[in-house]
């Protein structure tokens, strides 16, 4: 079994047709229909109905045109790789992400970008986003992961990426009166004990003001009882039934035996927090293209 028979077997299957096969790779037909027995020979059974017109694949050959596209992919990947390696694609990135995203697919991303360029150390450090932007703008990190409280990305010096728009849910204790909702409104937050999940440690930060813009816009101004960039203490806090909480959905989706804690989806198109990739433009770091790169298919194929 050679690389050129899995080409030539995934081609014929998909045109349905040796001769358009065969001109698709500029031979005649009687060499592709070589290969194509010499692949089922080593295979150990036919892969072609050859009695339909056009042909088919057998149950076998169906099974096989998977395998055969996996395997090509695999090679195709390795060969890349390995000629990365050779050019010295490897080092380090460092990459900050706000606290409570480690919950979100974040991992998932790196884990990805790592299976494709393993000579690369991922360095990961967690914080708040001030410290995060600060980090970035000192060139401590190579790209963050953040809700852009401090509107970093209109800065000339920085590219950006949305990432998602991750959905806003009120936190709540069983008990609270508004636990048995489906969903809650801004205004509905009027009155309430809330306990404030800051974006940053720095008080009246944009991001701040983009938060309590939405309660203006709702028509009153919240009474935060407690106000902090620990998702974590919010969450105990809340489940002592201090108060309830806005959080995004990415710290609490993958929440496991949230005792004492519900989680209702806010109502309108407002109610998101936007999570950013950002990085400097000046940033000589080889890898940084790459995981950009990365991030923008990531970004596209989890919005469709």
């Amino acid at each position: 079994m050679t690389t050129t028979q899995l080409k030539y077997f995934i081609a014929a299957a998909t045109l349905q047709s040796f001769t358009k096969a065969a001109e698709q790779f500029f031979i005649t037909q009687t060499a592709m229909t070589q290969q194509i027995r010499a692949l089922e020979k080593s295979v150990g059974c036919p892969l072609f109905d050859r009695t339909t017109r056009p042909i088919t694949l057998t149950p076998a050959g169906d099974s096989f045109l998977r395998d055969a596209k996996a395997i090509l992919e695999r090679m195709e990947a390795s060969i890349v790789r390995a000629r990365e390696a050779n050019t010295g694609l490897c080092g380090t990135i460092r990459i900050g992400y706000v606290r409570g995203y480690e919950r979100s697919s974040l991992s998932e991303i790196l884990r990805a970008f790592h299976n494709s360029y393993p000579n690369v150390l991922l360095s990961l450090y967690r914080n708040t986003t001030d410290a995060l932007s600060t980090a970035l703008v000192n060139q401590e990190l190579d790209l963050i992961v953040t809700w852009d409280s401090t509107n970093l990305a209109a800065e000339d010096t920085v590219g950006s990426l949305i990432l998602e728009e991750a959905r806003l849910v009120a936190a709540l204790y069983p008990g609270h009166s508004l636990s048995g909702r489906r969903s809650i409104s801004r205004k509905d937050l009027k009155g309430e004990k809330l306990l404030y999940m800051s974006p940053s440690d720095s008080p009246d930060s944009y991001g701040d003001g983009v938060v309590m813009n939405l309660y203006h816009e709702a028509g009153f101004m919240p009474d935060i009882v407690f106000r902090s960039s620990d998702i974590e203490s919010i969450l105990i806090m809340v489940a002592a039934e201090e108060g309830i909480s806005v959080l995004p959905d990415y710290s609490t989706r993958k929440l496991t035996n949230a005792d004492n804690l519900v989680f209702i989806p806010m109502e309108g198109k407002a109610e998101v927090e936007r999570i950013t990739a950002c990085w400097r433009r000046d940033n000589q770091n080889p890898v940084l293209q790459r995981l950009i790169s990365h991030l923008e298919k990531e970004s596209v194929s989890r919005r469709r």
